[in-house]
């Protein structure tokens, strides 16, 4: 769902060797960060986006264009496409110009892209008693019905517990402790016959679980949400795919580490701390090819 547009221009100001930051303005949930710099012939202009208040709405992508001018019309308006999806994602334009000074303001015109609202799945409607299913999990006080043979084959766990070497195995009732009936129902929904896929806001509690509970497939699933449609930060992501073995994850997320700020960026966040021996030898090796 597209939101209203958000429109901003800027007033002038000044541009040579010597500036950097030109403006900061926060306007209808957007903070813009505009910074120009004339040098070596050509103006260089970034702006960095930090859009955590419509996120935090249920925008998960702003789309639009930037334009800027000169006020003294040194050059012809220019106007770029944006598309920001990240968090503190920068916009750059470089272009040549031949004065080393000008007076500039810039106009934008952008518009959220609100996340589909998705209708939470009624658990006890899909965990009903049927003929296809052998066993009850009580979780929560709460009862679902699930076929041992399908739950075996996605999950060493439950293999192990319908097995007869355990007393599970030949209970009528098998509680299921330290986990809440909506957590545990929408792991199963996951590999259900008529699935949940996951999301942005699911992922992390779904390989808490899918790992605790062995269940693999869910696992690789979320891999393949996360390489193909996430918007998590790349800090994130590379901790979640080292913490639960996603290796083209991994791979993906330290090929990523191109330039030194994300470097800096991914040594200063919470999640390096938490990477393991064997991923901050590889992002350490990765970074010095930078160098």
């Amino acid at each position: 769902m597209l939101g209203d547009t958000i429109d901003y221009k800027s007033v002038n100001f000044y541009v040579n060797t010597g500036t950097n930051v030109l403006e900061t303005k926060t306007h209808n949930g957007i903070i813009c960060v505009w910074s120009g710099k004339w040098n070596n012939n050509q103006i260089n202009f970034t702006w960095k986006f930090d859009w955590n208040k419509l996120k935090s709405e249920g925008v998960d992508e702003i789309t639009g264009h930037i334009t800027f001018y000169s006020a003294n019309g040194y050059f012809t308006a220019k106007k770029i496409d944006v598309k920001i999806t990240k968090d503190d994602q920068v916009i750059t334009q470089q272009f040549a110009h031949n004065y080393s000074s000008d007076t500039c303001y810039y106009q934008y015109s952008l518009v959220p892209h609100y996340a589909p609202v998705t209708e939470k799945r009624d658990y006890d409607k899909m965990f009903l008693p049927s003929d296809k299913n052998d066993a009850i999990l009580v979780v929560d006080g709460k009862k679902l019905h699930v076929s041992k043979a399908f739950l075996s084959y996605h999950s060493e766990y439950f293999s192990a517990l319908f097995s007869s070497n355990f007393k599970e195995g030949q209970m009528d009732e098998i509680p299921i402790g330290e986990v809440s009936f909506d957590d545990f129902a929408l792991l199963l929904s996951t590999f259900h016959p008529n699935p949940v896929f996951p999301n942005d806001k699911t992922v992390e509690k779904l390989l808490e679980m899918a790992s605790r509970f062995m269940v693999s497939s869910v696992i690789n699933i979320i891999e393949y949400h996360l390489l193909n449609v996430s918007r998590i930060n790349s800090e994130k992501m590379l901790w979640m795919a080292d913490e639960y073995v996603m290796p083209k994850l991994l791979e993906k997320c330290i090929r990523g580490l191109n330039t030194v700020e994300k470097a800096k960026k991914l040594d200063q966040s919470p999640e390096y701390k938490k990477l393991s021996d064997s991923a901050k030898a590889k992002t350490l090796d990765r970074i010095m090819k930078l160098i």
